[in-house]
C-alpha cells in the first residue's frame, strides 16, 4: 500500500511561487506514474499535471501550462509541483495521486493511490 503525503501549500500573493512536494512510502515509487489534481471550494476535482514513471514525460492542463511544471526524484521518492505565477483562480486543495500503469492519465477516478492534499490560497 503506497502512501503519499504532500507538503508545500500556503498562502501567496499573484503571481508568487510554491513549490509543492509529495513523498511518497510503501511501494516502489519508480513504478508509479503520478499526478497532481486540485479542488476548489464547491467544484469538481481537477487535473492539474502527470509525470511518467522515469520522468520524460510530462502533461498540463491548459490552465496552468507555461505556469506549472512537474517533476520527480525517484532517488528521494518525490514528486514536485513548482508553480510560478500565480493567480486567485489557483486557490484549491492540491493533490498528488499514483497509478501502477503506464498511462498519463488525465482522470483522477483511475488513481487508487491519494494523498490527503496541501492548502493553497492565492490573494489578489
Amino acid at each position: 500500500q503506497v502512501q503519499l503525503v504532500e507538503s508545500g501549500g500556503g498562502l501567496v500573493q499573484a503571481g508568487g511561487s510554491l513549490r509543492l512536494s509529495c513523498v511518497a512510502s510503501g511501494g516502489s515509487f519508480s513504478n508509479f506514474v503520478m499526478g497532481w489534481f486540485r479542488q476548489a471550494p464547491g467544484k469538481a476535482r481537477e487535473f492539474v499535471s502527470v509525470i511518467s514513471k522515469s520522468g520524460l514525460t510530462t502533461s498540463y492542463a491548459d490552465s496552468v501550462k507555461g505556469r506549472f511544471t512537474i517533476a520527480r526524484d525517484n532517488a528521494k521518492n518525490t514528486v514536485y509541483l513548482q508553480m510560478n505565477s500565480l493567480k486567485p483562480e489557483d486557490t484549491a486543495v492540491y493533490s498528488c495521486a499514483a497509478k501502477e500503469d503506464w498511462q498519463l492519465t488525465t482522470s483522477y477516478r483511475m488513481y487508487p493511490y491519494w494523498g490527503q492534499g496541501t492548502q493553497v490560497t492565492v490573494s489578489s
